[in-house]
């Protein structure tokens, strides 16, 4: 099997995908089994979460990771939820050092935990829980070129076997999705400006048009209304960065909840499109 690998950002949502895959958490469950059919099992995950950010990048070092309920007033029974899995200490001086060398310094900490963007994800794409996960913490005030500039002295894992996996949501505005309360109804009619604004880094990404995407907030329709804060999209510029410039981001899924909470899924890079063929006959089923 090969060692590279593609890096992927996947959109997680609410907590509630957790309890109700919807869409977006049946794609996730194929996932998985398609990077591992593709090409082999990761030896190591690097996660970058919407919901793990700090001042400068920090890489949480534990042994062993655990479910983080970092959420409030959602389903009683999320808190039940666990995924306890390996850490990857060892691979957390090898990334400190890739970044070290792009001159961007990296904090190592022995502190454990998975935020639920991180861990309701993977309990759908690994639910075994048996693949070590390393959690880097990145700077939410740092613009989309800096993210990808982060993603960029990442790129080397790619080849060494280690899933550079991001983690947000491609539309996220709560004031609209939950202006029918938490527990609202997920599966509504999509607004125009939802549509319009995942359909813009669509045809941008297919149209390798990395100024416009990382200049998005002035250039993409609705930008600020989608994401009055980024932190949600700029995972994606990671994961992006990663990948590189040559190659066109590939949507891999598609779907929104609550009219408004895009859960689109991309692949990243020249092995992007192997994965997307993967994974083609389980969506056409």
């Amino acid at each position: 099997m090969n060692t590279a690998l593609p890096p992927v950002f996947v959109s997680h949502g609410s907590p509630m995908i957790a309890l109700e895959p919807g869409a977006a958490g049946a794609f996730m469950q194929r996932l998985g089994p398609a990077i591992d059919a593709a090409f082999g099992r990761p030896k190591a995950i690097l996660a970058i979460s919407a919901h793990t950010a700090a001042r400068a990048p920090v890489l949480l070092a534990a042994p062993r990771h655990a479910a983080v309920h970092d959420f409030g007033n959602f389903d009683p029974e999320l808190f039940t939820l666990r995924y306890d899995v390996p850490g990857a200490p060892a691979l957390a001086d090898r990334v400190a050092g890739l970044l070290g060398a792009a001159s961007i310094p990296a904090h190592v900490m022995q502190e454990g935990g998975l935020d639920h963007g991180i861990w309701t994800a993977l309990r759908y794409i690994y639910p075994d829980a048996d693949t070590p996960v390393l959690p880097l913490a990145f700077v939410p005030d740092q613009s989309p070129a800096q993210q990808f500039a982060l993603g960029e002295a990442l790129a080397t894992l790619a080849n060494e076997g280690v899933l550079v996996l991001g983690t947000g949501s491609i539309t996220h505005n709560l004031r609209r999705a939950f202006s029918g309360g938490l527990r609202g109804p997920r599966q509504q009619a999509e607004i125009p400006e939802s549509k319009a604004f995942r359909d813009w880094m669509n045809t941008r990404g297919t149209a390798l048009d990395w100024n416009a995407l990382l200049d998005y907030r002035k250039l993409a329709p609705h930008a600020v209304d989608m994401h009055p804060t980024d932190e949600h999209l700029l995972p994606w510029f990671v994961a992006a960065g990663a990948g590189g410039r040559k190659d066109a981001p590939l949507r891999l899924h598609d779907s929104v909840e609550m009219a408004c909470i895009g859960m689109d899924a991309y692949a990243f890079g020249p092995l992007a499109a192997r994965l997307a063929e993967q994974l083609e006959p389980a969506m056409a089923s």
